[in-house]
């Protein structure tokens, strides 16, 4: 594998997508979102491993890429089940294409301050409103955090409406 300093490489059917290393609203965002993401995986008691941007790849698919971040739920995955892309500028592969062959579960785009995410069917990536994965994470209230311009208040005030959820959940006695 080619690994140029600076430089992060995706390919997809014979095309190869060259991209600098991102900018600080890429990173800010990218940054953000994980730790929301975590600040909600870890009271819900999820077992998960951040693997971060992970060199993904399969020749036979002809496909390699790279996730902002991504997340195997569970112990000793093959493959994130969750990844993430940042969007700051347009163009390159085909990021649902190549995530469908890698067989990435769910898979998420966050641009223009919005989160699209889409879980994987048999005939490929269906837009979905809810987290099948993570179905208690409230999509709205992430974004909203996301937007926060405080990194600080963003993650306190999305650590207060978890646990505010949390405390008006009914549990049902048996």
């Amino acid at each position: 594998m080619l690994y140029i300093p600076g430089v992060r490489l995706s390919f997809l059917d014979g095309i190869l997508e060259i991209q600098k290393r991102h900018g600080r609203k890429h990173e800010t965002a990218k940054g953000r979102i994980g730790a929301l993401v975590e600040t909600y995986m870890m009271p819900a008691g999820i077992d998960f491993t951040p693997t971060e941007s992970l060199t993904l790849e399969n020749e036979s698919r002809l496909v390699k890429c790279e996730a902002d971040k991504s997340y195997e739920l569970g112990a000793d995955r093959e493959r994130p089940d969750l990844a993430l892309e940042v969007v700051v500028t347009s163009g390159g592969i085909d990021e649902l294409e190549a995530y469908k062959r890698l067989q990435i579960p769910e898979f998420g785009f966050w641009e223009n301050s919005r989160l699209s995410l889409y879980a994987l069917r048999q005939q490929g990536y269906e837009e979905i409103a809810t987290s099948q994965l993570l179905p208690e994470l409230d999509i709205g209230l992430l974004v909203r955090c996301v937007n926060m311009p405080s990194h600080v208040e963003a993650i306190k005030e999305f650590k207060r409406a978890i646990d505010l959820n949390t405390t008006n959940r009914k549990i049902p006695i048996n």
